[in-house]
């Protein structure tokens, strides 16, 4: 026998008939395959139903995975360090906005009224939002550094240009069109090829532990929420508003630098190479249309946005009005003559949202370590939940300072899992299957850019809610348009769950192909929807491994 025919019959099915390549169709996406021993020499496509009538289980268990379960290499870490820097200068930058928004309505741009203070942060969120299909699908393209690069400058520079944007920075002496430009527009350029990079390179490296490592990084905008506040706070006390945002991008600057050279995906990670950029399909993959469970999470993630960021931007102007929190009027060296009255038993306000952020970084961390143990989606839910009702009962019912407090600790903690689980939940919607979870960072994208409307406008909308209703200075409006919102997107979440379970999704239709002898079978290249999935010749060697 010559070696090529030993070679194809040792891949070849036990009647020793030899396979001739075939393509498996799913919604006009082609996956190479085998032809089975009967389908003669002619090239076949199979669909979802001829596959899961092959396949009683079509969900079955995950596929065997020979990793192990943590990363052994070092540069696994160091891209896990390189995710959550990235996270700290991007999400973490929108959490830490509230403190500057009070600095700028008291001092910098006194009388502007909710409306327009929320408007920069939401612009941020926004741009980062609404970039986020196009930096999803460039991440699938293997670009991560150039994406990293770019960001790593525009942030940088936006935080700078922030600095001498507002002349020497005295009272009422600040240009809103150029804060909302500087802080809001390009630094959330910016904030957008660092926002979805973060949590999809991680991902490459921990396939065996994805909801703990998307959970560490997700912590880094907790931290940043920590951080930032406090370090500009301070700052402007000491030398002033423009040197202490000067210092602020200094330190973006150097941890935004090093992330571009250790963040950087596993070399074995399938990329998806696109033949033309021009084509539509390329951006928005319609099959995730077709597949329920992303339809009811991404409405979800909609309400969530919302009114998620209602509580971070008015936090600190609720506790004054309240009468448990004081705001510092101007820097120390300034004196204008509004330095008001303490209350006794206040505390700084932006101690408030510091501590929010604080106890936010523990659940992220928790509920990154259930997510792997009972599902990333349903703790999803449940944590949601638990926010709504949070707002709705605690914090529109808290008179003192001592509720206040626990209010804050309490809903950070469910705060952080509720905002930094999304990319995980997506994980969990497209199952194990290493061709669905190419998809990860598209799909994760066009969720995000879906809701960026929403991470637009719920803000404004409770700002007016604020100064519609309340004068100004009752917040009850906006706390219960928060409370609902987030309340709506926990039952999204449930129906997202349940389709989850039933199976009733796009993934299936990759699991089941994985499931076969004839998916192990797979070589070379993969075609995904027009573009091209590239697998390592070692993958390649492995597959005919175990086959044989």
């Amino acid at each position: 026998m010559s070696p090529p025919e030993s070679m194809m019959k040792s891949v070849s099915s036990p009647s020793e008939t030899p396979r001739r390549s075939s393509s498996l169709s799913f919604d006009g996406e082609k996956i190479q395959d085998f032809d089975s021993p009967d389908s003669g020499t002619s090239p076949s496509s199979k669909n979802f139903a001829d596959v899961e009538a092959q396949t009683p289980n079509a969900r079955g268990p995950a596929p065997q995975d020979p990793e192990p379960v943590w990363p052994t290499e070092w540069r696994a870490y160091a891209c896990l360090f390189g995710g959550f820097l990235l996270m700290f200068n991007s999400w973490g930058l929108v959490n830490a906005y509230g403190t500057t928004a009070s600095y700028y309505k008291q001092h910098l741009l006194p009388g502007r009224d909710a409306v327009m203070m929320n408007l920069v942060g939401s612009t941020q969120s926004f741009v980062v939002l609404g970039l986020s299909f196009i930096v999803g699908r460039v991440l699938d393209a293997g670009h991560a550094r150039s994406l990293i690069a770019a960001g790593a400058f525009l942030v940088t520079f936006g935080t700078f240009m922030l600095s001498i944007s507002n002349g020497d920075a005295r009272y009422n002496g600040g240009n809103y069109g150029l804060v909302w430009l500087t802080q809001g527009f390009i630094s959330g350029l910016g904030m957008a090829c660092f926002f979805v990079s973060s949590s999809q390179v991680v991902a490459t490296w921990f396939r065996q532990r994805k909801g703990l490592a998307i959970g560490v990084v997700a912590s880094g905008a907790s931290i940043a929420g920590l951080i930032y506040p406090v370090m500009t706070k301070f700052l402007i006390t000491e030398v002033g508003f423009n040197d202490a945002v000067r210092y602020v991008a200094t330190l973006i600057g150097v941890t935004s630098t090093l992330a571009v050279f250790i963040a950087r995906p596993k070399p074995t990670h399938h990329f998806r190479k696109p033949e033309s950029w021009a084509r539509l399909s390329v951006w928005v993959d319609m099959d995730a249309f077709r597949t329920p469970a992303f339809n009811w999470f991404t409405a979800a993630i909609c309400f969530m946005f919302f009114g998620f960021y209602a509580v971070f931007f008015n936090l600190e102007e609720w506790a004054a009005a309240a009468g448990f929190g004081y705001k510092d009027q101007t820097p120390a060296a300034l004196d204008i003559g509004l330095q008001l009255e303490v209350p006794k038993d206040a505390i700084r306000t932006f101690w408030l949202l510091s501590m929010m952020n604080a106890a936010s970084t523990l659940g992220r961390l928790t509920s990154a370590y259930l997510a792997d143990h009972f599902g990333a989606l349903n703790v999803h839910t449940i944590v949601t939940l638990t926010a709504s009702m949070l707002i709705l009962v605690l914090w529109i019912l808290t008179t003192k300072l001592a509720a206040a407090i626990a209010f804050v600790v309490v809903f950070g903690v469910f705060s952080g899992s509720v905002i930094g689980m999304p990319p995980a939940s997506m994980a969990y919607i497209l199952g194990h299957c290493p061709h669905a979870q190419a998809r990860l960072g598209q799909w994760t994208g066009m969720m995000y850019s879906i809701s960026a409307v929403f991470a637009l406008t719920g803000p404004v909308i409770a700002g007016y809610l604020v100064d519609a209703f309340g004068n100004g200075s009752d917040f009850l409006s906006a706390q219960i348009w928060s409370g609902v919102c987030l309340f709506l997107s926990a039952c999204c979440m449930a129906v997202a769950a349940m389709y989850a379970r039933r199976g009733d999704q796009g993934r299936d239709f990759l699991n089941a192909l994985s499931s076969t002898s004839d998916a192990s079978q797979v070589r070379g290249s993969v075609p995904i929807s027009g573009t091209e999935t590239n697998v390592t010749d070692k993958e390649n060697e492995d597959s005919v491994t175990r086959t044989s």
